[in-house]
């Protein structure tokens, strides 16, 4: 009997090193990865035409929207955007209206992305009003928590350490991380409350309103948290020297913590801020060179654990505003990292190695995703196909996103997704989208 697919002449990533062979794929996974002469017949033969082939990104910090929020995108276009961008598994964020945060309005958004998503997604929750409701939030399928350190969203108070330790006790029980974002919302609003008294509304007064003295004072308290509980917390969207050290310190004491930077944050700064205005107000906000410097030298000394794009797709209505006090924060980044990241390789700053690492065999690894993130047999067949070599320029007016905007728009990038396939499915060839809505998987936590 032949199998589903075969896909030869390819370069293949497995563990380190690039070799010229051939996958087979048959019921949505890798069954063999050999030369195209020790490969079974197939169904379906594509010649990947000597083009470096990967394990699909996994992004693990992505806002799909939908619901209440689907003027700014849907599980449909968000999805899109990630096939487009070589991104095989999305975990999407809570913060949703309705909040995420109990079991039936997760069972609702994974009905509704079931019926919508082209890549597969997982999905975060917020705490829920009830701390003995986690368990059951867990067995519906939610990959890790959330908790939003600059405002309450979901059911805890987080100004309640007490409380937030109770939270994090059920939850080291129940196996699954607590993601956060680290933001001391004591010191946001003191300090926007300085600003907006002397009139400021400009996009530096908003940098000064979110220090990094914030990031580093949310990191050190969810530490001290993660100490007593035993809980695995991972730090999302790191962005400052001082927020680094704090999240270091707590990684050379042995803590069970992991984080993530953004390729905004990694490639601009407060200079792009300056030029780009609102277009590229995100939270926490770009930084100064010399934060961007600390964070490329704790990324190539391995310090830094995942790349995530946290893709927060707005209208560009809500973004081009006269107050930055009424813009909303957020960059779509779904189809602009893999590119954006395979520049880097080709400036010598990453490796191919590192790549994978960052975007696809570590995020597996802190949120349990099973037979993903690697070219392995037996695993799922999630697979980025690239072009290293071809040039062109960033067009945010070509989104599959909603959000036609992008600080990037206009950058000259070396490598291009070229082919995606989920669960060994072709979803998107040469920038079409040639997979119907609801071919993926909705994917759980499994313990």
């Amino acid at each position: 009997m032949p199998v589903d697919m075969v896909l030869h002449n390819a370069k293949i990533y497995i563990r380190g090193r690039i070799v010229e062979a051939g996958l087979a794929i048959d019921e949505g996974r890798i069954i063999r990865i050999a030369k195209e002469t020790n490969l079974p017949p197939a169904s379906t033969k594509l010649n990947l035409k000597g083009h470096v082939t990967l394990p699909g990104l996994i992004d693990s910090h992505v806002h799909l929207r939908n619901q209440q929020l689907a003027y700014k995108e849907d599980f449909f276009s968000g999805t899109a955007a990630a096939a487009a961008g070589g991104v095989t598994l999305t975990i999407d964020m809570p913060n949703n209206k309705p909040v995420t945060m109990d079991s039936i309005s997760l069972r609702e958004r994974m009905r509704l992305a079931e019926r919508r998503a082209v890549v597969n997604v997982a999905f975060y929750s917020a705490f829920p009003q009830k701390l003995e409701e986690v368990p059951s939030i867990v067995k519906e399928g939610a990959m890790a928590f959330k908790l939003y350190m600059s405002e309450k969203i979901g059911g805890l108070d987080i100004d309640d350490d007490k409380l937030l330790l109770q939270a994090f006790n059920r939850v080291a029980k129940m196996g699954v991380p607590v993601a956060v974002h680290a933001e001391d919302r004591k010191i946001l609003e003191t300090k926007r409350r300085e600003m907006e008294k002397t009139g400021r509304k400009d996009v530096e007064a908003y940098v000064k309103a979110r220090p990094p003295e914030a990031e580093a004072q949310a990191i050190k308290r969810i530490v001290q948290l993660a100490k007593k509980s035993g809980v695995q917390v991972h730090f999302c969207h790191v962005s400052s020297a001082v927020g680094l050290n704090a999240f270091l310190t707590a990684k050379k004491d042995g803590l069970p913590v992991t984080c993530e930077v953004t390729p905004h944050h990694l490639l601009l700064s407060l200079e792009h801020l300056k030029r780009y205005r609102t277009l590229a107000l995100t939270n926490p906000p770009l930084r100064t060179r010399k934060d961007v410097i600390a964070l490329w030298s704790a990324l190539k000394q391995g310090f830094i654990d995942a790349l995530a794009s946290d893709h927060a797709p707005h209208t560009v209505e809500e973004k081009e505003v006269e107050s930055v006090w009424d813009a909303k924060p957020g960059i779509p980044g779904l189809e602009t990292t893999l590119p954006l990241l395979l520049t880097q390789v080709s400036e010598g700053r990453l490796t191919i190695a590192d790549l994978v690492r960052l975007t696809s065999e570590k995020p597996a690894e802190i949120f349990n995703l099973r037979n993903r993130g690697c070219l392995e047999e037996g695993n799922w067949a999630d697979i980025v196909v690239v072009d290293i070599n071809r040039k062109y320029k960033i067009d945010s007016s070509n989104f599959y996103s909603k959000a036609k905007y992008s600080p990037f728009d206009g950058w000259s990038v070396k490598g291009k997704p070229t082919k995606t396939f989920v669960n060994g499915q072709l979803v998107m060839d040469e920038g079409e989208i040639v997979a119907k809505p609801g071919t993926s998987q909705i994917v759980r936590w499994k313990g």
